[in-house]
């Protein structure tokens, strides 16, 4: 049922997701979460993530990236869904991973601010708009990197002025801030607004049309 090319793209996002979480946990607990620090290390590992398992699985380490690509039509939805799974997985995996070895637990906390959710939904479109860029330009790998994690940088700053600046269901829910109205609504608002416009505005109209199995011509017998 899953070959090795189908374990890999959802271990990737996997993995990914993972390591992305462990990151923010470790910088922000350590550096107080100080933004500029938050920001940088997560943009130099979604950078990292890119190289490495952009060619597995898309690279997309967020439920909301995800989400925003499906509503553009660059994922179909059950790849979409397994995405997100395997994404919320990791982290959960990631947060158990990091109280195991600090030795210490914290509940779920956060309640819902309008600015919060405007906060998260703005970071979230400035990293989409990245996002929609290497993916409709069909960037190389070193471009995409680069294009993805000064985006997610440049967000997560721009977010911080009102929220933690997670702009990732996943890593929220790794953080112990998974809270339905600001760090998961906002961030997929964000995403699906900023995928669609640079789909409407910016990207190249070839790039908008991808032919399905169905489209293409049947060889004559």
């Amino acid at each position: 049922m899953f070959g090795r090319k189908k374990i890999g793209m959802i271990m990737a996002e996997f993995l990914g997701t993972a390591t992305l979480t462990m990151v923010v946990l470790s910088v922000s607990r350590s550096n107080a979460g100080i933004a500029y620090f938050v920001s940088l290390v997560a943009g130099l590992m979604i950078a990292g993530g890119t190289l490495v398992f952009g060619a597995a699985s898309g690279a997309h380490f967020n439920p909301a990236i995800t989400i925003g690509l499906w509503s553009a039509r660059r994922v179909k939805t059950l790849p979409a869904v397994v995405y997100a799974v395997a994404q919320l997985l990791g982290g959960i995996v990631a947060y158990l991973l990091y109280t195991y070895f600090v030795n210490a637990h914290w509940n779920n906390s956060g309640h819902f601010e309008s600015r919060v959710l405007v906060a998260e939904a703005v970071g979230a479109f400035v990293f989409s708009l990245s996002w929609a860029a290497a993916a409709f330009n069909k960037l190389e790998s070193g471009k995409a990197a680069f294009t993805v994690g000064a985006g997610l940088t440049i967000g997560i700053l721009v977010a911080s002025v009102g929220s933690a600046g997670l702009l990732n269901p996943a890593v929220a829910l790794g953080v112990r801030s998974w809270v339905w109205g600001t760090y998961i609504l906002g961030p997929v608002l964000g995403s699906v607004i900023g995928f669609n416009l640079y789909a409407l505005l910016f990207a190249p109209e070839g790039s908008l049309i991808e032919k399905l199995p169905a489209d293409k011509p049947s060889k004559k017998k």
